[in-house]
């Protein structure tokens, strides 16, 4: 056996053979000379189960129990579903660990543990980059089509157009680097100043502990460890995301300018129509080509089927303008044109926009709202909005006409309502049974789309006008608050894709968790650990708005039809569709609802306890409103989580739940911590994991860097799992997080590396003295890390270390877990 200290050789079969299976053997150096230590070698006889019963536990030569470790470089595992391609394809370098830990009734359970790179760390952010190009380069498109504008707004139109093509170009940039990464599959804590990589999240792993126990069923407990979604390239002098955010709205809001003010809800909402118009009328027109197929073919029931999707698309493409958003933006564009005169606009109708009526406007230059003109006609918009309506009402009534000749009308529901609605349009047009059902349809059916592209040219026009408000005011601040929230969101974005994906594989035949996701949705739980002071408290600000944005991402699943089963992502800023892709078989055990391609949503919260010395600043000198705000609003969003989970699911189902966790209890325990507002208090932590496995979510745990913080958690956490759950030998909890967290290498019975621990109660929080936390951090290397304490002055404990950091075969590689 060799080691970075020195080397010892010896045969098994001589370790065997002694009295005791005990060897004592000197330890020497690498050039096999000087003498610098002892180690000793002994025997340790694993319990065998049989029958469903285990021996009692063997005792070392000591006559103390003990547990053992093993370290496993094959991701080898007493399930085979760690096997199957599906999860494989997303995960990459597994790094696994073995242990044998006494239960209280001296029975022998063993943990594998298993740390996992992901390969969604750069492919998440690709796939969005590429989004967020064809979304802006559209966008850019539509502003150049607005048509011809006074001097004034055609000016701003050029200078956003000049600051929007210079980020495209950066965005292309960036995928272009991106796309050249061939080396690890994770971005280390060391590279997240890195503009090209700002986008990926930092040490994006999977940590998973796989127990079997003698009497329990086998448990597998998964967390997602992850950097805090953060822009850390763009820094945090002024701030983060939330901060930003709030001090942009206010100055738009009361910062005096020559724009129309139009509120974050109001400018969302023209994003969120001008999407439905792209997505809608190229299935209109669709289906109004397969309505023609159909007459065509004289097929009575095709054309039903035909003119039933046409009228369920025409129908949603109506309901998209019925927002008084549109026919506002229609005005103000109208006053926008050459000649349009601008005047002081009376008090808003529209409940939308964000105005006091008591309170008199102050006298400013902007337009709190859409200006009047006396030459506009308001009717005009409402006329041609109601012709593509009118014009699928006569399609209607032609539709019924031809079927009723053609004798095949009995029993037809194809027109409901709007069939009643459109006979009295469709009674003028004369119908003659010799003639071919294409001819009569197609002038309606040209008629119908010449009618919905003058909408949508109008629609288009007047709300990227809207759109225009926003960019115009504050360049380039708006962009690079929209390349900070995209390069945030990325990160959050990537984290989840793997985490959902993991927590589909695990509990892919499990009927109840399948049933909850199609009916409830998934609750997501961020663990946070930042503190609340110096340029964490940026970190924490970008955080939150990152994880809050999660809400806008639904998943789909599909059926793969390839090798290549990497997801698939669709939509905009606003919303978006991650496409997973599953095998055949593991496709057809999905209930009917996900195989038919139902969205499935994720209700992502946060909870952030700071844990080390900065937040003991924090509390005594600083502010932690930040951090208690946040837990107070995400309290509220897993109650109200929980509050539809108990209405939606089955009554047998939640008694299930009920009978073994007081989830309301926990939830009342989680909410008494929250308003104690007691310095680092931990108790958050624990009850909101706890919460979130009983409710089968998705566990993440972040700080700055995924690496020491996370990592004292992730060890506490499945410590105290194997304690709670699996009965875990009372005086074995600390010797577990020994295991887990520590490699210890004796010299001369000296231990080389210290135990980067906690206190023997389990708690987080260290000692007052802060000594606790005088950790020098050397070097990572495989699945283990190695920590000395800072007070260390021994010259030849140093000289070693300096040996081990120049020792070729370390890599810095992974984070505190084992």
């Amino acid at each position: 056996m060799r080691s970075f200290l020195g080397y010892a050789s010896f045969k098994v079969g001589d370790l065997l053979k002694s009295k005791e299976q005990v060897l004592t053997l000197s330890l020497r150096t690498s050039d096999g000379g000087k003498v610098v230590g002892t180690i000793q070698v002994s025997v340790v006889k694993m319990g065998e189960i049989e029958d469903g019963e285990a021996d009692h536990i063997t005792t070392d030569v000591q006559g103390q129990k003990c547990a053992l470790v093993c370290e496993c470089t094959a991701p080898e595992t007493v399930s085979r579903k760690d096997n199957l391609p599906f999860l494989n394809a997303v995960l990459k370098n597994p790094v696994c660990k073995l242990y044998r830990f006494p239960t209280s009734d001296n029975k022998w359970m063993r943990i594998r543990e298993q740390m996992s790179e992901s390969i969604l760390s750069f492919h998440i952010p690709k796939e969005l980059i590429s989004l967020q190009i064809k979304e802006d380069l559209c966008r850019n498109q539509e502003l150049k089509e607005l048509g011809e504008l006074s001097p004034h707004w055609d000016n701003l139109r050029k200078n956003v157009l000049t600051h929007c093509d210079q980020m495209v170009n950066m965005y292309q940039d960036i995928l272009t680097e991106l796309s050249k990464e061939t080396g690890s599959s994770f971005k280390s804590s060391s590279s997240k100043g890195e503009k090209t990589l700002e986008f990926v999240p930092i040490n994006l792993h999977l940590q998973r502990m796989h127990v079997h126990s003698p009497h329990l069923k086998d448990a597998l407990y998964d967390v997602i460890t992850v950097g805090a979604p953060a822009a850390h390239f763009q820094g945090f002098k002024n701030g983060g995301l939330r901060k930003l955010l709030h001090r942009f709205e206010t100055e738009r809001r009361n910062t005096g300018y020559q724009f129309i003010y139009y509120s974050p809800e109001n400018t969302a909402k023209a994003k969120e129509v001008l999407s439905n118009i792209n997505q809608l009328q190229p299935l209109i027109a669709t289906h109004a080509d397969l309505l023609l197929n159909s007459a065509s073919q004289h097929s009575p029931d095709s054309l039903k089927n035909s003119l039933k999707m046409l009228s369920e698309k025409t129908e949603l493409f109506v309901h998209a303008f019925k927002d008084q958003l549109v026919r506002s933006a229609l005005l103000a564009l109208y006053t926008a044109r050459p000649g349009g005169v601008l005047k002081k606009p009376p008090s808003p109708k529209n409940s939308t926009e964000e105005s006091s009526s008591q309170d008199p406007p102050p006298p400013m230059r902007r337009q709190d709202s859409i200006p009047h003109h006396s030459d506009y006609d308001e009717e005009e918009w409402d006329r041609v909005w109601a012709h593509v309506g009118k014009s699928l009402n006569c399609i209607i009534a032609m539709v019924d006409k031809l079927i009723e000749r053609d004798g095949s009308g009995e029993g037809d529901d194809g027109s409901g309502k709007d069939g009643e609605k459109g006979h009295s349009l469709g009674d003028s047009v004369i119908t003659h049974p010799q003639e071919d059902w294409y001819e009569q349809l197609y002038p309606l059916i040209l008629t119908l789309k010449d009618c919905m592209g003058e909408v949508v040219n109008r629609a288009k026009q007047s709300l990227t006008f809207v759109l225009l408000q926003e960019l115009a005011y504050s360049l380039p601040q708006c962009l690079m608050l929209t390349l900070r929230r995209d390069v945030v969101f990325s990160q959050a974005l990537a984290g989840l894709v793997c985490g959902f994906i993991i927590k589909l594989h695990t509990s892919l035949y499990d009927p109840g968790f399948l049933e909850q996701l199609h009916t409830v949705g998934l609750i997501v739980q961020y663990e946070g650990l930042l503190s609340t002071y110096s340029e964490e408290i940026g970190m924490l600000e970008d955080m939150a708005v990152g994880i809050s944005d999660l809400k806008k991402v639904a998943f789909k699943i599909t059926e793969a039809t390839s090798n290549d089963v990497l997801p698939v992502i669709t939509g905009r800023r606003e919303h978006y569709v991650v496409e997973v892709k599953l095998p055949g078989r593991m496709f057809e055990s999905l209930p009917l609802q996900i195989k038919e391609g139902q969205l499935l949503h994720v209700y992502p919260v946060l909870f952030n306890v700071g844990i080390n010395e900065q937040q003991t600043l924090a509390e005594r000198f600083g502010d932690v409103s930040l951090q208690e705000s946040i837990n107070q609003e995400n309290f509220e969003l897993l109650k109200e989580y929980y509050t539809v989970f108990m209405e939606k699911m089955p009554p047998d189902y939640i008694s299930h739940f009920q009978e073994q966790n007081d989830l309301k209890g926990l939830l009342e325990n989680l909410q008494q911590n929250i308003q104690a507002k007691k310095r680092k208090n931990v108790e958050i932590m624990w009850l909101a994991a706890t919460i979130c496995r009983k409710l089968n979510g998705i566990r993440f745990t972040c700080c700055k860097s995924a690496k020491d913080r996370t990592s004292m958690s992730v060890t506490l956490e499945q410590c105290s799992i194997l304690r709670d759950e699996h009965q875990l030998h009372k005086d074995f909890f600390i010797r577990a997080l020994d295991c887990m967290r520590s490699v210890m290498v004796l010299g001369g019975g000296r231990g080389f590396a210290e135990l980067f621990a906690l206190p023997s109660d389990g708690q987080s929080q260290p000692p007052d003295s802060g000594c606790f936390w005088n950790i020098t951090k050397l070097r990572i290397f495989g699945p283990c890390a190695v920590y000395h304490s800072g007070g260390s002055r021994d010259p030849e404990f140093l000289r070693t270390l300096q040996k081990f950091q120049d020792t070729h075969w370390i890599k810095e590689k992974k984070k505190l877990v084992f």
